[in-house]
């Protein structure tokens, strides 16, 4: 068997000679777009059907069984209680098995594989290549698999890749001369690592990889910036994964990914990615296949909503035909009985050099979009403050950022917005206007489903209209973390700036960043203690997160209260550290330790009210859960409501 999942080749040989060559896609085999290796080495007797004799030479069987790839998902399962489906290892699964060359197998430590399993495999069973995948916080387990790899008498080719590596890749060319480092998605990169093993090509010929004694680029500059790429239907059309672990993700109550575009339409500083302005998106026609296929593990399923979380950093994207693509997608998801979330900018709803005729045709297609399945959008807000939105170099102002929140929810779009509360460059007047802003009680308004479109977007800027629908809720309560605290990324320009001002220190590998000083020495402190916090929190914060995203109606509506708790919590914690801040001088740094006393007090006063409350908010939660679901939040509350300590996830390697 070979191929992959939308055009499986089976191949059988006969007894009495030759073989026998079946797309299983029911299409003719000429269809199919055969690797330059099969030329003289794969003959079909009739191309133009489905079902042929074939002959085969010594090299095409040996190139369709080798080489052994092995690819590894790592997971920290104490920290991340519910699983994701694995969209990395499973878009590289697809991209080497269209090379027709190899087998590929698929691990992942969400789904019960241990570590020791995978330190086996390698060990006792090498394969020839083994691709290991790694993000933030999975370091020390990707280490223990490069040391028993390259400790092995005859080592298996080995490249590593994922968010994190590619941060760091110079610290692990150091520690394994012979690594692989894939910097990119990742599909390019295997079959050319696949070529590569076969003698095809050289190693410096292989897309997207480091290696001991390439070039490495340098981060892009604040403000210089790219165009973004409109849709590049070709280069972005088969960006989809293989399914092998969907059913055991969905069999460990997890959820399932997909991927309709990659890269980004802005630079902000804090990102370090290479793709930073560059937007590609695929075409909407090419998913009903893999929507199918999804479709019938769902359904084998019935207990897990049927939502896709398309994990593209911008869906919308840029270019003249931004809107009418996102459409079809919406429909084209909708047709196949989904409903979907994921992620775009801010500036998809308001922009500021745009006139009135634009802001009307966006404020429509969010309306499309919601009755065409979109269960929620998340916003990267990033900030309430204009000197700080400067510095993240996000291309927006606090008042943009207040309109589009405005409209967004007067039109009824369910939304989540990611917002860095502190950051190592900041003032103490930018964290009070902060936790202004996340205090608003004016941004979080009451949906006006009987109002068109053109009223909205011009009630929103009008403050009778805006105090006469408002909910009163403040936006704290729509924002998914509170009290994110800004890392310097390696290769991140927002880390050139903390570096320029003397700030940073050493590499810190396992979440890819740099060690940094905040040039407020008491913002430091008070970001230090409110990453404990966050911490403390985050596994039994992560449960109610991942329950909802497998939930549907009333279950769903009580785990997202459950988390408006911890997130009122977490901004009277915020209000806390201020005060206690303000109490102490800039000038005097030698007082570091009186203010972190008074912090820790305080959140143990706040560690102490939230234990009360959760417990009631827990067992109305349970109330509406059921089976696998209930036992999952019982264990996991019952873990952090014993918790009594303020120890970091990543112990040591807080940024303040």
């Amino acid at each position: 068997m070979s191929g992959t999942l939308d055009r499986r080749l089976l191949l059988l040989e006969r007894p009495s000679g030759g073989w026998v060559a079946a797309d299983l896609s029911g299409a003719e085999h000429a269809s199919r777009h055969w690797p330059r290796w099969s030329e003289g080495h794969v003959r079909l007797d009739t191309p133009d059907s489905w079902l042929s004799h074939a002959e085969l030479t010594e090299t095409a069987v040996y190139r369709l069984t080798r080489p052994d790839v092995h690819l590894m998902a790592l997971y920290h399962p104490e920290f991340f209680p519910l699983p994701r489906f694995p969209l990395g290892i499973s878009d590289v699964a697809r991209a080497a098995r269209s090379t027709l060359m190899g087998t590929v197998t698929l691990f992942d430590m969400q789904l019960g594989v241990t570590l020791e399993d995978l330190l086996k495999q390698l060990t006792t069973q090498a394969p020839d290549i083994v691709g290991i995948s790694a993000t933030f916080g999975q370091h020390d387990l990707m280490l223990q698999l490069l040391d028993a790899a390259f400790a092995l008498p005859t080592p298996s080719l080995v490249v590593a890749g994922g968010s994190l590596t590619a941060r760091n890749e110079r610290l692990l060319l150091e520690r394994y001369p012979d690594l692989l480092v894939a910097r990119g998605g990742g599909e390019a990169t295997i079959e050319g690592v696949l070529a590569h093993w076969h003698g095809d090509i050289p190693r410096q010929e292989i897309p997207g990889i480091g290696y001991t004694g390439a070039a490495r680029g340098g981060g892009m500059a604040i403000g210089r910036r790219r165009t973004a790429k409109p849709v590049a239907r070709d280069t972005a059309s088969d960006i989809l994964p293989e399914l092998d672990l969907l059913p055991a993700t969905f069999a460990h109550h997890g959820v399932a990914q997909l991927e309709t575009s990659r890269g980004c339409t802005n630079t902000c500083s804090f990102c370090p990615r290479g793709h930073k302005g560059l937007w590609a998106g695929a075409a909407p026609g090419k998913l009903p296949w893999i929507l199918d296929e999804l479709g019938q593990v769902f359904d084998r399923h019935p207990d897990i909503s049927r939502t896709l979380y398309l994990v593209d950093e911008e869906i919308i994207g840029a270019g003249d035909d931004a809107v009418s693509r996102v459409l079809e997608l919406a429909r084209t998801l909708h047709a196949a009985g989904f409903t979907w979330e994921s992620s775009c900018r801010i500036d998809q709803t308001v922009r500021t050099d745009q006139d009135e005729a634009w802001h009307v045709e966006r404020a429509r297609m969010w309306r499309t979009l919601v009755d065409l399945g979109l269960r929620r959008m998340l916003f990267g807000v990033e900030s309430g403050v204009d000197s700080i939105l400067t510095r993240f170099n996000k291309e927006t102002t606090a008042e943009q950022n207040a309109l589009a929140i405005r409209t967004l929810s007067a039109l009824g779009v369910p939304t989540r917005y990611t917002y860095i509360t502190f950051d190592p460059l900041m003032s103490l007047d930018e964290l009070k206007a902060t936790h202004a802003f996340q205090g608003r009680t004016d941004l979080l308004l009451g949906p006006q489903p009987g109002l068109g479109a053109r009223e909205i977007v011009r009630g929103v800027r009008d403050e009778a209209w805006v105090a006469a629908h408002t909910t009163g809720r403040p936006l704290h309560t729509g924002i998914s973390y509170m009290l994110v605290s800004m890392e310097c990324l390696i290769g991140a320009a927002y880390t050139r700036q903390a570096s320029a001002a003397g700030l940073t220190g050493q590499p810190e590998p396992l979440m890819g960043r740099v060690a940094c000083r905040y040039r407020d020495w008491r913002i430091g402190v008070a970001s230090g203690w409110t990453q404990r916090w966050v911490d403390r929190h985050f596994a039994l914060d992560y449960t109610f997160k991942s329950l909802e995203k497998v939930l549907d109606g009333s279950p769903r509506h009580a785990v997202r209260q459950a988390r408006v708790v911890l997130k009122d919590a977490a901004y009277e914690v915020l209000g806390d550290v201020i005060g206690a801040i303000e109490q102490y001088d800039l000038e005097r740094p030698e007082q570091e330790a009186a203010l972190s006393a008074r912090i820790e007090t305080a959140l143990q006063a706040r560690a102490g009210l939230l234990r009360d409350r959760m417990a009631i908010t827990a067992a109305e939660v349970g109330r509406h859960l059921s089976g696998e679901h209930a036992a999952t939040l019982a264990r996991e509350h019952g873990r952090w409501a014993a918790a009594t300590s303020w120890e970091l996830i990543n112990a040591g390697e807080s940024c303040a």
